[in-house]
């Protein structure tokens, strides 16, 4: 699980960013996508995929929602698998 840093560095620059890219890569790989593939089921050009598995590109909230759903994965649970915790486990 993540801790906030008190500082705020650019995230793209943290260890973090890099595990959630490899993240992001197995998930297209796990759905038996190539980046040509995804870029195509986003409407985008396939550059833009290996941008942001690169780390040369941030990835947005909107845009984290689009490529998990083109993956055929629950965005919810994909952030909560790298976030930590269960987002559909009710709070008591």
């Amino acid at each position: 699980m993540y801790r906030h840093h008190a500082g705020m560095e650019k995230s793209t620059h943290t260890p973090q960013y890099d595990a959630f890219r490899r993240r992001l890569a197995g998930m297209r790989k796990a759905a038996g996508l190539t980046q040509r593939e995804l870029a195509s089921r986003l409407r985008r050009e396939p550059s833009f995929i290996a941008r942001l598995e690169l780390g040369e590109r941030r990835l947005d909230v909107l845009e984290f929602y689009w490529l998990c759903t083109a993956c055929g994965a629950d965005p919810v649970r994909a952030a909560a698998d790298e976030f930590g915790g269960d987002p559909y486990r009710s709070a008591q």
